[in-house]
């Protein structure tokens, strides 16, 4: 399982309008700016030189916004509106049996998934296409490696006859641990409800109860920008 290329933004607005009901915008004491400074920028290279990719944002939540924002949190979902206006967006590679639990959160999440259906014969398929972060070989070896020679017999006869029966019978068989890579867009909120619901998750990719050290959802939520503060107060 793999977290890559994590983005969050939107905590200016999102404070800003946190203090809209009561009107007390001169409360507002964070620092939120894309920042000028191009020590701080990502970059990556044109044909014409060098361009801007990604700027970084320098965010510090003051006393009196983090005060509200930890009131509203703990007063319940209809009161913490503005964590659903700070954006994740992350590659997540993580095998079929967890996106299908993922796949439970529909409301304010998008996600962009790589193709079982146009790309599943493309690459010889290994051990390697699999999670096996915290596999144990309880039933022996040979018979997952018969399993993924029988699967790599399918994809190779597919690739030589274009009989669509072969890959048929390989997306049929295809193991519920095949990795797949999705870019997902979510915000705080549905990172926090993700969090607390499945926290204590028997699922390793989610809890990393059984092994903390192995990438997970809760480990990966714990590195966004003020994690603690918003997403993990209890």
């Amino acid at each position: 399982m793999k977290f890559e290329n994590t983005e969050v933004w939107g905590f200016k607005h999102a404070l800003r309008g946190m203090r809209n009901p009561m009107n007390s915008w001169e409360k507002n004491d964070s620092e939120c700016e894309l920042t000028c400074d191009d020590d701080l920028f990502d970059f990556y290279y044109k044909d014409d030189g060098y361009a801007r990719l990604t700027e970084k944002l320098c965010a510090k939540i003051g006393e009196n916004d983090l005060k509200l924002a930890q009131q509203l949190i703990k007063a319940g979902s209809e009161h913490r509106k503005f964590l659903r206006q700070v954006f994740v967006s992350v590659d997540i590679t993580a095998p079929l049996f967890w996106w299908k639990e993922f796949d439970t959160y529909k409301v304010g999440t998008t996600a962009n998934s790589t193709s079982t259906m146009h790309k599943l014969a493309t690459t010889p398929i290994t051990i390697d296409c699999f999670e096996t972060d915290d596999y144990c070989d309880i039933l022996g070896g040979g018979g997952i490696n018969g399993f993924l020679f029988s699967l790599e017999c399918l994809r190779t006869k597919y690739l030589e006859t274009k009989d669509k029966r072969y890959w048929k019978e390989l997306v049929r068989w295809l193991p519920e641990s095949w990795l797949q890579t999705r870019t997902v867009t979510m915000n705080y909120e549905n990172v926090r409800n993700m969090i607390h619901q499945r926290k204590n998750h028997k699922l390793n990719e989610w809890s990393g109860k059984d092994n903390p050290n192995l990438p997970n959802f809760i480990a990966w939520a714990k590195t966004l920008p003020f994690a603690n503060e918003l997403l993990f107060i209890e």
